[in-house]
C-alpha cells in the first residue's frame, strides 16, 4: 500500500465543494477554540477559574475547548472576564 502525505490528500479533498465547506466551518470553530484557550492560559487561569470569573458553567468552557459552538454573549462574558474586548471579523478565504 502506497503512503500518501496528508497535505497532498487534503489538497485533493478540498477540490470537493461539500468537503471544503465542512472543512472551513470546522477549521473556524477550532481556530476560535485555540484563541480562547491561549487567552485563558495567558491570563494564568484554569478552565474552572475562568468559568467562575465569567459566570458561565465550566461545562461551557469545556465545550468551547472542544471547538463546539457557543454564543457571542458567552464569548463576550469570557472576554470581559479576561479584561479584553471581543472582536469578530471576516477574512476572505483567499487571503
Amino acid at each position: 500500500m502506497a503512503t500518501i502525505k496528508f497535505n497532498n490528500y487534503l489538497k485533493v479533498q478540498l477540490q470537493d465543494p461539500e468537503f471544503k465547506a465542512g472543512y472551513e466551518i470546522e477549521s473556524a470553530k477550532l481556530s476560535s477554540a485555540v484563541v480562547t484557550m491561549k487567552a485563558w492560559e495567558a491570563a494564568g487561569l484554569t478552565q474552572r477559574e475562568l468559568a467562575e470569573k465569567a459566570n458561565v458553567p465550566q461545562s461551557t468552557m469545556a465545550r468551547i475547548e472542544r471547538g463546539d459552538n457557543t454564543s457571542i454573549d458567552t464569548m463576550s462574558k469570557i472576554a470581559f472576564a479576561l479584561g479584553a474586548r471581543l472582536s469578530i471579523g471576516f477574512t476572505p478565504n483567499n487571503v
